[in-house]
């Protein structure tokens, strides 16, 4: 872009609003304010201006006051102020220490501006100086009532030790390279454990870039509380009618709500299920006087279908047996797996716990395996003693039963 004309023709220079949609009220809770620069031929991001670091920065800095400034005119006109997010170059705005930014913040604050509903944008991992002047900044304008969001999370992973330092109010996640890569269960395991993430540090999740149904879906699933993007509402000079789009996302989320059920009951019943064989095959108590080894021998034959591996752990983590691994149509005994212990694996305990408090299997949430890649689900099952059976379902087997591998 031509940064001589925008500067010369700062009346071109104007805000466009990208509504911001809530879950539990399915309407328009706020706007994400963007640059445009306005001509009678057409309408352009000045996305490219604000990232052209060829530009000197006080000139970026001054149209994004600009922008700022005209937006905010807007938004106090309205009888009822809606969350604003505001983004904000990190390394620019680090370069007076938020200085200019508060000042504009503050002066429309002695308008009506309720600062409480300013939501700041940053991209914290794009930030090349001193992180201790970083997060005092971000701090400050905590305690003036400004939220915290920190932007692009889909985008890059790094940084994740630094986040929970700064105690973000909203997480937002780029949905972007889940468009173009709809089966990657290692990107949908990423973008999951952002909703870990924000659960643990008390953060609510924005999900923007969603352009398509499965986006939203993936969205409503993994707890998001904000929904951003084209398939939603495009940026507009206008403000959007808050139920702009009320009934379609509360027909959608009906729509969710069945899908999820419907898996989970598939879940639960191929649980019933497996705890009916199971207990059906040890109904005769002297299989389990058998060793371990033997007994997951019967075992393996009478589950060949369904498993892929077998193994005996007591109630410390610690394997009693060998494995049972099956290659094709054969089952591979490995004696070097006996007296390995499992504890620190993520929810094992709470599983035992959980199988001695209830006297009956579990089988676990999906998950990929360490050692084949694939994605699988383990049934694990009280024996006698304090031991118990772990039984890893095999992908095919999965794979055939509908709703079990999502």
């Amino acid at each position: 872009m031509d940064a001589l004309e925008i500067l010369t023709n700062q009346d071109k220079v104007v805000p466009y609003f990208q509504a911001i949609f809530s879950a539990d009220e399915h309407k328009v809770i706020g706007y994400e304010i963007l640059g445009r620069y306005e001509t009678e031929a057409k309408v352009e991001s000045l996305g490219p201006f604000f990232f052209d670091n060829q530009i000197p920065e006080e000139y970026r800095i001054e149209i994004d006051n600009l922008v700022l400034s005209k937006a905010f005119d807007k938004i106090l006109k309205l009888d009822q102020q809606p969350l604003v997010f505001v983004n904000r170059d990190i390394e620019l705005l680090m370069l007076d220490s938020g200085e200019q930014l508060i000042m504009i913040l503050q002066h429309y604050e002695q308008k009506g501006l309720s600062l409480e509903k300013v939501v700041l944008e940053v991209k914290e991992g794009s930030y090349k100086g001193e992180t201790g002047d970083l997060h005092h900044l971000l701090r400050y304008l905590k305690t003036l009532g400004i939220k915290i969001a920190l932007d692009k999370m889909g985008e890059e992973s790094g940084h994740l030790d630094k986040i929970s330092q700064l105690s973000p109010d909203i997480l937002k996640v780029d949905l972007k390279p889940l468009r173009n890569d709809l089966n990657n269960t290692t990107l949908k395991d990423v973008l999951y454990s952002f909703s870990l993430l924000a659960r643990k540090i008390g953060a609510s999740l924005l999900f923007e870039n969603i352009e398509m149904d499965y986006q939203l879906q993936f969205a409503w699933i993994n707890g998001g509380r904000y929904y951003q993007g084209f398939y939603l509402h495009h940026p507009e000079a206008a403000f959007a009618d808050t139920s702009i789009f009320n009934e379609k996302l509360r027909v959608k989320c009906e729509k969710f709500i069945v899908h999820e059920k419907n898996k989970l009951l598939k879940v639960y019943e191929l649980s019933d299920q497996l705890q009916d064989l199971i207990f059906s095959f040890f109904q005769n108590p002297k299989k389990l006087q058998d060793p371990y080894d033997h007994l997951l021998e019967q075992v393996s034959l009478e589950f060949s279908q369904m498993s892929f591996r077998l193994y005996i752990c007591d109630e410390n983590g610690f394997q009693l047996s060998s494995n049972f691994f099956r290659i094709g149509e054969n089952w591979e005994i490995q004696e070097g797996y006996n007296g390995k212990n499992w504890s620190w694996r993520p929810y094992f305990l709470e599983n035992i716990v959980k199988m001695n408090r209830d006297q009956r299997g579990l089988l676990s949430d999906l998950y990929s395996d360490i050692e084949t890649g694939e994605n699988i689900r383990t049934f694990s099952y009280p024996l006698r003693n304090n031991h118990y059976l772990f039984m890893d379902l095999s992908y095919e087997f999965l794979y055939e039963q509908e709703g079990l591998l999502r």
